[in-house]
């Protein structure tokens, strides 16, 4: 779906068996990106694909790719750079996976429904695609006050970033 210059794929694991979604739900994630992209001022055209899947999958990943041997709520994988001669005509910003499953537990021990908190990890993983990191507590910071506005712009404002 483009949304403005951005141009945001969302793809549901249908190994997964995450069942149907209809498309207010799609709507409402797009939207979520595209709020980020937008507060963040990031170059436009863009795109970036964000898959909805299972703890197997996001497990997997988180092992090959990170080296943590367990499942997590989202993972951010960038493009980076397109190879010379190779540059299209808008930018790939990369890979965003959540695992529905996990970000179901969350917003049940934080009080609100899933699509809040797929919402919530929408929005970090586009900060993340954006080159935002919270390693560091100045740079943790920076990034839970983009995601508070953002989140506060999507009319989620009892909704607050985990302590990860």
């Amino acid at each position: 779906m483009m949304m403005a210059d951005y141009e945001i794929e969302l793809v549901l694991d249908e190994a997964a068996g995450l069942g149907e979604w209809d498309e207010g739900q799609v709507a409402v994630l797009q939207t979520a990106v595209s709020a980020t992209l937008h507060h963040q001022q990031a170059p436009q055209p863009a795109g970036l694909t964000l898959v909805l899947t299972d703890d197997v999958y996001i497990h997997r990943l988180n092992r090959d790719y990170l080296g943590v041997d367990k499942p997590t709520d989202v993972l951010s994988f960038p493009a980076g750079d397109p190879m010379p001669g190779m540059a299209s005509q808008s930018a790939y910003l990369g890979d965003i996976i959540i695992s529905v499953p996990y970000a179901d537990r969350q917003a049940q021990a934080a009080g609100h429904n899933l699509m809040a908190e797929l919402q919530l990890l929408a929005v970090h993983g586009v900060l993340h695609l954006l080159g935002h990191d919270h390693a560091e507590p100045d740079e943790k910071a920076a990034m839970w006050a983009a995601q508070t506005a953002v989140l506060n712009q999507l009319g989620l404002h009892n909704i607050t970033p985990t302590g990860a």
